[in-house]
């Protein structure tokens, strides 16, 4: 890339986030009488469908604004937006054993998301949340909020270790690693490490060893040929694995894993993880690319294609519907992330057709997913690159995403 090239880039992504992205949330989203953000829009962001609180994107937003505080250093709007959003965490967020609620009400009253199913019903909630809760330590230079990080943190070790922890919407089939856990633990391992470091706290060194073996645990799920199972049995048989759950692949989660590991791994001088991580992302951006209609699928057959592969003891299985119903989906988090991520590669490589994948996903992002006229993403399109209305997670809709990959890209080419 010349410094044209670079420079305007720079520009438009500048003008996406700045005068698209955040406008809609900043005109939208705050709950100014009870706090926190809603996040229950449609796909299109053109009705508010639920003033509920999805735990799982609060923290994300949390994370959100204290970044672009950090970033747009004294801006002191983003670190209010930041405080607010901790604030309703810390009050609504844990329940009395510790654990992060999965939803509450407006008013931060817990809510049971299944019925009979409890109000932690997935780890992921408290994951985000201590993402939030680590960056907003970081900007804030505040040692409360890094304290009650690293205390829920230690609470999520705690359950993985014991093998007591549910994963809900996505549960894990009996017997299965899950390689999303691994990359998001990696993930807020980071943020906390990045807090610790600043606020010169003693966690720091066990901290960047527990990330150093997080990464290599992720390199568990890669084959030699760069590609990467979302599941792996316990017994370790990626590759020959008959079940369509040890066949299955997810490229979105790949390909944001690999910035997660080259974020860590250039900086500890892990070249061999470097150069694994570099071929995965070229890897499996071409796995994933949907050669008919363009776009990245939402999950593919370790052999490309639609998933396959025996069922077995598994028939009923909820992630059995979700491989069959959203696999030709094209998801707005999935673009956000190769982009990211195989700019990033291109840096730190120069191959050329890292360049080309990259320019190919930002065509076919940004003819894609925006909406017309209000700027944000519609964030589920069918395999033709069509709008539609269904839920693939979660009911909601949040600016995370989108904004961090854009922020991401512009520290990127910032300092090229």
């Amino acid at each position: 890339m010349n410094k044209q090239r670079i420079a305007e880039d720079y520009r438009f992504y500048h003008e996406h986030l700045y005068h698209k992205i955040l406008p809609f949330w900043l005109q939208k989203a705050f709950d100014r009488e009870y706090g926190g953000c809603y996040t229950c829009f449609n796909n299109s962001g053109e009705k508010l469908i639920s003033t509920d609180k999805y735990l799982w994107s609060q923290g994300r937003v949390v994370w959100l604004y204290s970044k672009l505080a950090e970033i747009n250093k004294g801006n002191s709007d983003y670190l209010r937006l930041a405080e607010e959003g901790y604030d309703f965490l810390r009050k609504y967020a844990l329940l009395p054993n510790g654990h992060c609620a999965f939803l509450v009400s407006r008013e931060g009253i817990p809510k049971e998301p299944m019925a009979g199913k409890g109000y932690d019903t997935s780890i992921y909630a408290d994951c985000f949340v201590v993402l939030g809760f680590a960056k907003y330590a970081m900007v804030a230079g505040e040692k409360e909020a890094f304290r009650k990080a690293l205390a829920l943190y230690q609470s999520i070790i705690a359950r993985i270790e014991a093998n007591s922890f549910p994963t809900e919407p996505e549960p894990i089939p009996k017997g299965y690693r899950s390689h999303g856990v691994t990359m998001i633990l990696l993930n807020i391992t980071q943020e906390l490490l990045a807090a610790a470091d600043s606020l010169d706290a003693p966690e720091a060194d066990q901290l960047r060893e527990r990330c150093h073996a997080l990464v290599l645990d992720l390199t568990d799920f890669q084959t030699d040929d760069g590609r990467v199972h979302e599941l792996i049995k316990n017994s370790d048989t990626k590759g020959t694995d008959p079940c369509i759950f040890g066949r299955f692949m997810n490229p979105g989660h790949s390909l944001e894993d690999m910035w997660f590991i080259l974020h860590y791994a250039v900086e500890a001088g892990m070249d061999e993880v470097v150069a694994q991580a570099l071929k995965v992302t070229e890897t499996m951006f071409n796995l994933g690319w949907d050669q008919e209609y363009g776009g990245l699928l939402h999950f593919v057959d370790k052999d490309g294609g639609k998933p396959r592969g025996e069922v077995g003891e598994f028939v009923g299985h909820p992630m059995l519907a979700k491989l069959e119903g959203t696999w030709d989906d094209k998801l707005w988090w999935v673009h956000s992330e190769a982009l990211y991520t195989t700019l990033l590669a291109y840096r730190l490589s120069g191959k050329k057709e890292l360049l080309a994948q990259y320019q190919k996903v930002k065509d076919y992002s940004f003819q894609t997913f925006p909406h017309q006229n209000n700027g944000e993403w519609i964030q589920i399109r069918d395999r033709q690159g069509k709008p539609v209305d269904k839920v693939v997670a979660l009911p909601v809709k949040d600016p995370f995403h989108i904004a961090r990959n854009l922020l991401l890209l512009l520290e990127l080419l910032e300092k090229w």
